[in-house]
């Protein structure tokens, strides 16, 4: 009987266990994008796919997920997790901490996966295994998982996160097709050379479109172009993914003039009414306003035609309002996925970087059509004066070998573009960068932490920094003479947008300005934006926190630093001489594109932007001597002081800033 008894006992235990590991198999990895350059409500975050193929519900609550074996209870699902019988649940894999681990079939993990192949872990409540997963070094951008009807894991050739997994999933990739004849310039004609990886066919397409296996063989004796052509080329081959693509532009019989950027991409990206960055759509809400990032070529040309860059990124619709405008502002980033997290050159002339991880493309915006230069003369003259400002190059675009006219090639205001100018270089440091727009406030966040500059604003409107302590207190916060420096720039330019306002802090460092967007400026002759910088400390907060400047201005010591930094920048920099140099720089450069720009939008005469330069250059002339009425006016000063810090500005500004005679 013992014997007996013994043996139903191993006998339930082993049905038990059966129904466990039966139970426990219906879950399963059924996908996994490693290196992910897709990007799905502003990210691009890894994520692991979870697939139930099972009959019934299972409860995931407190299950684990991880990406070591030597720790597989790294992450939890929250309690109340279900997936039912076929469905699927998505794990981003964040990289980032303290996010709400999500909830119903999205949910975040606070660690990333490695593109370099590791093991990923899941496992029940208890503790217990429910699947060792060995994941092989992935390639950028493509999913790798379970075929929908069973077999080994491979590599997908579309990535099918939370919809049925392909049929066919391949052990590798096609090799890299290469593209032989250069981009760049030539005449009347140029064939064009290219090798296919061994046992691979070429596909190519000549619209900028990603070639299929529907596209057109690649000749093997060469292609011949004989008009400004973007070049695709993709090798597929039997039993593998197909290859990334691989682009190059060729103008034909087209001078340069200026450096060219080059960007190649799919209709779907760029223009099509449901899904394209660069037009309206038919939806609520513009399709350049939803935040969408999508992968692009990108091509850089210097002004003698070299190709400096040549490489996939990602691009979005950049600016505010001026979205609606036909010629739109273009964002480029540089993203691991797609093949570099740099671009390893440098376009602009008063910089030493050795690369950019991010690129703007402005349209000039809202001076698309007037002179197309107030922003980039203007902010030029923040060079070597304490402040950082965004440098430009004067550059023209084609999109899909169709020419786009004029855009100013900028540095991208975010964290490592700050970090860069401030010698930041450690990653967890630079993440760390507060960078503020505006009032500071959390909907105007734009990386960090906004809380101490929230402070130091809250604390000048309620304390009397002429007590020392109170001063030291801002003075170990905020960089003083950047922010005069910042204030006087805008006074004295004339910038009529004054809500184009960025401050940031380093770890360790203080808060500071940086000079953005004032190509609203040279407009005028009156106080605007003085009304605005100088005000009472308790007035009305209007697009930027005042406070700081005007509690500071009521001591003695730090208006007569605020005056002289003003009366120092009158006569230096904003100068006649000095000025009408970085206007002719621009102006040189722009002048001989500007007919084809103009024949291309047909939104500007060319007669009337030479009337707006010459109305522009009289406000850049003229206003700097308007200035010290105008700070008498709004704050006061006696004639004694007039004379002190603007006596002998005011006579050179007469002799070098007057109106030149007709």
């Amino acid at each position: 009987m013992r014997k007996k008894g013994m043996l139903l006992l191993l006998l339930s235990l082993l049905f038990l266990l059966g129904l466990c590991i039966g139970a426990r198999a219906d879950v399963v990895i059924s996908e996994v994008m490693a290196s992910n350059g897709w990007f799905e409500n502003g990210h691009s975050w890894d994520w692991a796919e979870l697939q139930n193929t099972g009959k019934t519900t299972e409860d995931l609550s407190g299950w684990y997920f991880s990406d070591s074996g030597k720790n597989p209870l790294k992450w939890a699902f929250p309690q109340g997790t279900k997936l039912k019988a076929g469905e699927t649940l998505t794990v981003f894999c964040t990289g980032e901490e303290g996010m709400d681990p999500g909830k119903g079939n999205t949910f975040y993990a606070p660690f990333a996966l490695s593109s370099k192949g590791e093991t990923l872990v899941l496992s029940d409540a208890a503790g217990n295994e429910i699947q060792k997963l060995k994941m092989p070094e992935q390639y950028g951008c493509v999913s790798w998982g379970l075929p929908r009807d069973g077999g080994e894991y491979g590599f997908f050739e579309t990535p099918t996160r939370n919809k049925a997994n392909d049929q066919h999933a391949y052990a590798g990739r096609t090799g890299t097709p290469a593209i032989e004849t250069e981009g760049g310039f030539y005449t009347d004609t140029v064939t064009v050379k290219a090798a296919a990886p061994e046992g691979a066919v070429l596909h190519y397409t000549t619209d900028g479109e990603t070639p299929t296996e529907k596209s057109k063989v690649f000749p093997a004796e060469g292609l011949t172009l004989k008009k400004t052509t973007p070049l695709r080329v993709k090798a597929f081959s039997d039993g593998l993914v197909s290859s990334e693509t691989v682009s190059a532009t060729y103008f034909i019989n087209d001078d340069p003039a200026t450096p060219i950027v080059s960007l190649i991409s799919d209709d779907k990206y760029l223009f099509s009414k449901k899904t394209g960055i660069l037009v309206k759509g038919t939806g609520s809400i513009p399709n350049y306003s939803k935040g969408w990032e999508y992968p692009i070529h990108i091509e850089y040309f210097n002004g003698e035609g070299k190709r400096e860059i040549s490489q996939d990124g990602t691009f979005t619709c950049s600016g505010h309002s001026a979205r609606v405008n036909p010629q739109k502002s273009i964002a480029l980033y540089a993203r691991k996925a797609w093949g570099a997290e740099s671009f390893d050159f440098n376009p602009f002339p008063t910089r030493d970087y050795e690369g950019y991880k991010s690129l703007l493309l402005r349209a000039a915006n809202s001076d698309a059509h007037a002179t197309r230069l107030r922003d980039v003369v203007a902010s030029s003259l923040a060079e070597g004066e304490g402040i950082l400002y965004q440098d430009h190059q004067v550059i023209q675009v084609y999109i899909n070998g169709e020419y786009y006219g004029h855009y100013n090639l900028r540095e991208k205001i975010n964290k490592y573009f700050i970090a860069q100018y401030e010698g930041v270089t450690e990653e967890e440091e630079i993440d760390a960068i507060d960078l503020l727009a505006r009032t500071g406030t959390d909907q105007f966040l734009q990386n960090g932490d906004n809380t101490d500059w929230l402070a130091l604003c809250d604390f000048c409107k309620k304390n009397d920094l002429n007590d020392p302590e109170n001063l030291r207190y801002v003075e170990e916060r905020l960089d003083i003479d950047n922010m005069f420096t910042h204030a006087a720039f805008e006074i004295i330019l004339g910038n009529v947008d004054f809500t184009n306002v960025r401050i940031y802090r380093v770890p360790g460092g203080k808060w500071k300005y940086l000079l953005f967007d004032v190509e609203a400026c040279w407009r005028g002759l009156d106080k605007t934006p003085i009304e605005y910088y100088i005000k009472p400390v308790n007035g009305k907060i209007q697009g930027f926190r005042h406070e700081p400047m005007n509690a500071l201005l009521a001591v003695p010591e730090m208006k007569d630093r605020f005056l002289r930094r003003v009366s120092g920048l009158l006569t230096t920099v904003f100068r006649w001489d000095n000025v009408e140099a970085a206007f002719d720089r621009v102006i040189g450069q722009l002048e001989p594109i500007l007919p084809r720009h103009i024949a291309r939008w047909k939104n500007m005469k060319l007669s009337n932007w030479k009337k707006n330069i010459r109305a522009t250059k009289y406000y850049a002339r003229v206003r700097p001597k308007k200035i010290p009425e105008l700070l008498k006016s709004t704050m006061k000063l006696t004639d004694a002081e007039m004379e002190t810090y603007f006596g002998e500005a005011l006579r050179l500004l007469e002799e070098t800033n007057a109106p030149a005679k007709e």
